[in-house]
């Protein structure tokens, strides 16, 4: 009987645990924030309350594999500060996609510092949509 009873609590155990995904990693969790953040940007520039001043922002286009990546998030998050004058800058969107760059930043420099490879070092790459973005 208790053989039973352990191999019952060993299989719901085991059935428990393959129902939950795998927990992200450093690397994954870097690659959606940067996703998002990169859709984000996009739409603030595109909505008709922030488009206005977000217009001299450059868009922000994340590419967590190119080494450029850390100065242009740096960039970024200078020029949406600089936003203050500006009524937009006050705007909920504008403020959380500014604090999610600056978090983003500080995740890839401290605690992904280790996890994360750049294959590319190419900074003009980031001031344009990847080829995958583009219409066919």
């Amino acid at each position: 009987m208790a053989i039973l009873g352990h191999t019952l609590l060993a299989l719901s155990l085991v059935a428990l645990v393959l129902c939950y995904p795998n927990p992200p990693t450093c690397y994954t969790k870097v690659l959606s924030m940067a996703r998002d953040l990169t859709h984000q940007a996009a739409m603030i520039k595109m909505e008709p309350e922030t488009r206005r001043c977000m217009a001299h922002i450059p868009h922000l286009y994340l590419d967590v594999h190119n080494a450029c990546i850390m100065p242009k998030m740096r960039q970024y998050v200078f020029l949406v500060d600089g936003l203050r004058e500006l009524r937009c800058a006050y705007t909920r969107k504008v403020r959380v996609v500014g604090l999610a760059v600056r978090q983003l930043h500080m995740i890839m420099s401290q605690r992904c510092h280790g996890e994360l490879v750049f294959t590319t070092d190419d900074c003009t790459a980031l001031d344009r949509p990847p080829m995958s973005w583009s219409r066919k």
